[in-house]
């Protein structure tokens, strides 16, 4: 078995977990609108981490995030024994192809031995990028890994940052948002874009939360658009659902993938439905923090741990009147809540989708 032991972040709300919870405690959104930033000619909203990060020298932004999210459960979790790195990330440090910085930058492999280097790993770090799932699939790896006895300890962390080629390409798709995005609602327009890091730790020995089960299918249908029948979500959760030996009614709350795009919420909605998930309440976190990319299965996940913890559902933020065509119970207030077992679910481009399943034991 494989358990979450500690976790951090670095998010626009705050510098750190305690400092992001307090602003979300508030209702507060990261979401900003933003004109001549450079990034883009014509204006957006985005929740952009504002102020310098660069704490550490020698080291690009996006590296600092990561150093910055992982730097607590390190201090908290000194590095020892049979330990692994694990990044996770969907476009890494894209914005040196257009500054001074040497190409071999942008290389995924690179930036994670400089993190990797800067804790002191022993073991070559591994890489995940696989879109949008990437940072809750990496739980998911962690879990195999340490499950089949290749390791004790899996750092995970998980980053992205809003990049004028980010921005580019979601602009090219006509799919960013005219207003913070609107998960599930009926008005909803598209995706509004984030950055933030985020950082847990996965063992072998008892901690705070066991990792319970996870899939992860691609539904092979489009290169951006999901299965309108949502297979590949259906699937992942019903793996998930079996490994854990629960079925869907064991489950307290779900911490959905939520874009705010026509046919993201849909293709979840389908899937839920078919599974008889509709009364289990669920909610997106994108109108707090935008969308993260490789960071926002983790980040997600990470606040939602602490929703368990502390026994609080957070709202959808910008949900107002149900715009999907299957009925979901989307969480519209703060709702206090006992949880024993939640499920975060991602979904992204390529068709990759992954539920993770975890039981509270603390």
């Amino acid at each position: 078995m494989s358990f979450i032991a500690d976790y951090n972040c670095f998010t626009p709300l705050g510098a750190d977990l305690p400092a992001t919870l307090a602003r979300l405690d508030e209702g507060v959104s990261g979401i900003r609108f933003f004109e001549n930033s450079g990034l883009l000619p014509v204006p957006y909203h985005a929740a952009r981490i504002t102020g310098s990060v660069l704490a550490h020298a020698g080291f690009t932004r996006l590296e600092n995030m990561l150093i910055r999210a992982l730097e607590p459960v390190i201090e908290r979790n000194p590095v020892q024994g049979r330990s692994l790195l694990l990044v996770s990330t969907t476009k890494g440090n894209i914005s040196a192809l257009t500054g001074e910085e040497p190409v071999t930058d942008t290389f995924l492999s690179e930036m994670a031995r400089k993190v990797a280097r800067h804790f002191g790993f022993r073991e070559t770090p591994w890489v995940l990028s696989n879109a949008c799932v990437s940072g809750i699939l990496a739980v998911a790896v962690a879990k195999r890994v340490i499950d089949a006895g290749a390791y004790d300890a899996v750092y995970i962390v998980a980053g992205d940052e809003v990049t004028e080629f980010v921005l580019s390409g979601f602009a090219g798709f006509q799919a960013l948002s005219s207003g913070p995005c609107r998960p599930y609602d009926k008005n909803r327009d598209g995706v509004t874009l984030g950055e933030a890091a985020a950082a847990t730790l996965v063992t072998k020995e008892p901690g705070l939360f066991r990792v319970a089960g996870d899939g992860a299918v691609n539904d092979a249908n489009h290169i951006s658009g999901p299965s309108r029948t949502g297979e590949g979500l259906y699937r992942s959760i019903c793996r998930a659902l079996e490994e854990a030996g629960l079925n869907g009614h064991d489950l307290d709350f779900i911490s959905a993938h939520g874009t705010a795009t026509e046919y993201n919420d849909e293709m979840e909605a389908i899937a839920l439905d078919r599974l008889g998930l509709n009364r289990v309440p669920v909610n997106s976190l994108k109108g707090y923090f935008g969308h993260t990319l490789g960071a926002s299965g983790l980040l997600e996940a990470v606040i939602s741990f602490e929703s368990a913890r502390r026994g609080i559902l957070y709202p959808s933020l910008g949900f107002e009147t149900p715009g999907v065509s299957r009925e979901i119970h989307v969480v519209q207030a703060p709702e206090k809540k006992e949880v024993r077992y939640f499920m975060k679910t991602a979904s992204g481009f390529g068709g990759c989708n992954t539920a993770v399943i975890f039981e509270k034991l603390n």
